[in-house]
């Protein structure tokens, strides 16, 4: 906590399946495919699903870059190599030096990773269980993790899904241990040895309470290696662990400036749906961790383990009380002394069962109530994670407790195509992804008939990268009211935005990894634009949308396919309608260079292109070899590597019509186009594309500088063409579906 004042000061895919032989894709993602793997230059990664989860949608996933499917460690593998070897798991990819600890300095002493049975007799993974007293801090500070761990505790289900029982230091022993953490739309598991940073024989980091208990240090010790060192983990917010061990959405709240009126409200809910609740107060700039006179510590995380009416009966009234439990994740007799505090007098007014009820103890164990007033008068912050629809057991659902509706997209903002920063850059604004979801049932209990919408937009990959100089770009999202007409155009263009108010927006924009905020929206359909402050900041992100009742969301982009021809190029095009003296003239080169057998290669043809546009200032440099192989390719149904007349002939035309394209684009006549450009100018040369092929487009041909020269234009469009003509020839119904085999595929892709 003591780092977050700080963070909030800045404004592949696989080719075939190897089982059968076959592919059958639809033509987005063929297309999609095809582009990405075999023409972006970027490291890519098996597509990853999550579990079919029963009452979540998840909808546009898409592949990230990291590590391949064929390098994760498997625990049970690893496990049995060990045990018939006789030996203990000394993990690679984590090893036990101070690059582990520390990225950005050395440490200030030696410290000594051990086993736990090297410094401990009889060290167990669980002594009697697990409870939130297992979490202890030690010197690092990361106390918005145990602060996490802490409330994880509190469900067993979800602890267990997070840490597994299959772990033991008697059974199966091998040193080798996994936990599981959700990471960016799926399930991870990491695999851990278990030799632990210690100091004099002690650890010096996460412990439990009990001595020979390792559960917790394992834990943090498999979190730092998720995010790359342990160092990684100092400064935080409770909801990002959190987020990560249920796979919820998270809000935060500003108690002091910004407490919405129906907060308490908001708690309730959030406890009868299994929410986990964290809270801080504002750190104290000259002092860490400084305590206040009540027994609260400044910049540090408590977790919120309880909420209850609590009745109270006085000489003078008797009623309710709102009362909150709250946890100091150190576990000792640091606590609230306030009223409700331990053996407080206000205790005496409860009656005797209902203390029972409350587990009620006064025990130094770092744990305490107070009145829901006094909560948000002493804290500054308060964050609520609401967990995912597949969270809740089916025991938890017949105890009363409710599901959040869910929907998710995965998305990435692009240099040059979506990455079109906020709304105060409206010629960019339009280009970045956008989302549309539709509420139709308001809440069962809101009297005005809205919906209660949760909207979160996090931001992939940050963390683990800070040793890399990568912080968090600054983040957030506008909602705006649409019709079924303003839905006819895929996605919404610059005038929409122009002289449409938005319905709703994130609070702020900041560089948080997550930015949410809950709304209450009347029923009807929304678009939801997420970007980055700036354009042309680069990232990976989810969009995530939780509501009371059900809602659907799809990404507002357009279908791949062919369209028409833009009204300013086809008529005033001479290629289009008679032959200009310019073709006149290629044509009888052509059949100069051609010779006796009328053919030519991609060397003759690009002799041809370059003489015919020596005079042409947007193709000055002439045409690569690159794009002269592939319109070759294009055209070259027989495989021979060469072109007929009247196959030249067709290219002419194409050459025509993408040549006046891009002079309508280009107007100042400079031999570029901006990539912002990219998606109007192949509408107006007829092709619609989706955010991801044009993302794909502009990594493999866009420039540093953001602009996409007269030939590399080109060999977009003959990339575009020649992979959308391969598609409709196995599709010839039209019903979006086409099979090849491994050998077609192979052939058309590489040929092509």
């Amino acid at each position: 906590m003591d780092e977050l004042k700080g963070l909030l000061g800045g404004a592949g895919r696989q080719l075939f399946d190897a089982a059968g032989q076959a592919i059958t894709s639809a033509a987005t993602e063929y297309i999609g495919s095809v582009i990405n793997e075999m023409f972006v230059k970027k490291e890519t990664d098996t597509k990853r699903f999550l579990p079919s989860i029963k009452n979540m949608k998840v909808l546009g996933e898409r592949a990230s870059a990291g590590r391949s499917a064929f390098d994760v460690q498997d625990f049970y593998q690893i496990r049995q190599q060990c045990l018939e070897n006789g030996s203990l798991f000394e993990d690679p990819e984590f090893p036990a030096t101070a690059a582990s600890l520390m990225y950005s300095k050395r440490p200030d002493r030696h410290y000594e990773w051990l086993r736990p049975h090297e410094f401990c007799d009889a060290p167990e993974f669980f002594v009697e269980g697990f409870s939130r007293f297992d979490v202890q801090q030690g010197e690092l500070g990361d106390c918005w993790l145990l602060a996490a761990c802490a409330n994880l505790t509190q469900d067993q289900k979800m602890f267990l899904r997070v840490v597994p029982e299959d772990n033991s230091f008697e059974e199966n022993y091998a040193g080798v241990f996994h936990f599981r953490f959700w990471q960016y739309g799926k399930w991870v598991d990491v695999v851990i040895d278990d030799r632990l940073p210690t100091y004099r024989g002690q650890l010096i980091y996460m412990r439990s309470s009990e001595q020979n208990e390792f559960w917790s240090a394992l834990l943090e010790k498999a979190y730092a290696k998720l995010h790359g060192s342990y160092e990684s983990l100092r400064g935080g917010t409770t909801c990002e662990a959190m987020e990560d061990f249920t796979g919820g959405v998270a809000e935060m709240y500003d108690l002091k400036d910004q407490t919405p009126p129906n907060l308490f409200e908001i708690i309730e809910k959030g406890f009868r749906r299994n929410s986990m609740f964290g809270c801080s107060i504002e750190a104290d700039p000259h002092v860490l961790e400084a305590e206040t006179p009540e027994g609260l510590i400044r910049g540090h995380a408590y977790s919120i383990t309880k909420i209850q009416l609590v009745d109270i009966e006085t000489p003078g009234r008797s009623g309710k009380i709102p009362l909150i439990r709250l946890r100091n994740p150190w576990g000792n007799e640091a606590e609230w002394n306030g009223p409700w505090s331990d053996k407080s007098a206000e205790w005496r007014y409860i009656p005797d069962e209902q203390k029972q009820e409350l587990g009620l103890n006064f025990d130094h164990d770092g744990e305490f109530w107070m009145s829901y007033r006094d909560f948000t008068r002493y804290f500054d912050r308060m964050e609520i994670c609401n967990l995912s629809p597949d969270s809740l057991s089916d025991d938890l659902l017949n105890r009363g407790k409710i599901r959040w509706e869910m929907s998710m997209f995965e998305g990435e903002w692009a240099i040059g195509t979506t990455a079109g920063g906020c709304r105060n850059y409206l010629d960019t604004f339009w280009h970045n992804p956008q989302y549309v979801i539709r509420l139709d049932d308001p809440d069962e209990d809101d009297e005005e008939g809205n919906c209660t919408v949760i909207i979160a937009l996090l931001q992939k990959n940050r963390r683990s990268r800070r040793n890399m100089g990568v912080e968090c770009l600054t983040i957030g999202f506008a909602v705006y009211r649409v019709t079924d007409r303003d839905l006819a155009q895929k996605p919404l263009k610059m005038n929409f935005f122009k002289y449409n108010a938005s319905a709703a927006r994130s609070p702020a924009f900041i560089n948080l990894r997550e930015v949410s905020c809950r709304f209450k929206l009347p029923p009807g359909q929304y678009v939801i634009v997420p970007s980055t402050f700036e354009p042309n900041e680069e990232g990976e992100f989810i969009i995530r949308v939780f509501s009371e009742t059900a809602n659907s969301m799809m990404e507002n982009d357009e279908h791949v396919g062919i369209g028409d021809i833009d009204d300013r190029i086809a008529p005033e095009d001479p290629g289009f309608t008679q032959p200009s003296p310019q073709r006149q003239a290629m044509e009888r080169l052509f059949l100069d260079v051609a010779g006796e057998d009328g053919e030519v290669d991609w060397v003759e043809l690009k002799r041809i292109l370059d003489h015919s546009f020596r005079d042409d200032n947007i193709s000055a440099e002439g045409f690569s070899k690159d794009v002269c192989r592939a319109m070759v390719a294009m055209l070259d149904v027989d495989h021979t590597g060469k072109l007929g007349f009247d196959e030249f002939q067709q290219l002419l035309t194409d050459i025509a019509k993408w040549k006046a394209v891009f002079k309508l684009y280009d107007t100042q006549g400079t031999g570029r186009l901006s990539a912002f450009q990219l998606r109007e100018a192949l509408n107006s040369a007829g092709y619609h594309l989706n955010n991801r092929i044009l993302n794909a487009l502009v990594h493999r041909y866009g420039s540093r500088s953001g602009t996409i020269p007269f030939d590399d234009f080109i060999m977009c469009a003959v990339k575009i063409k020649t992979m959308i003509e391969i598609f409709r020839e196995r599709d010839p119904d039209g019903s979006n579906q086409a099979t090849f085999s491994m050998d077609d595929w192979v052939e058309k892709t590489l040929y092509s």
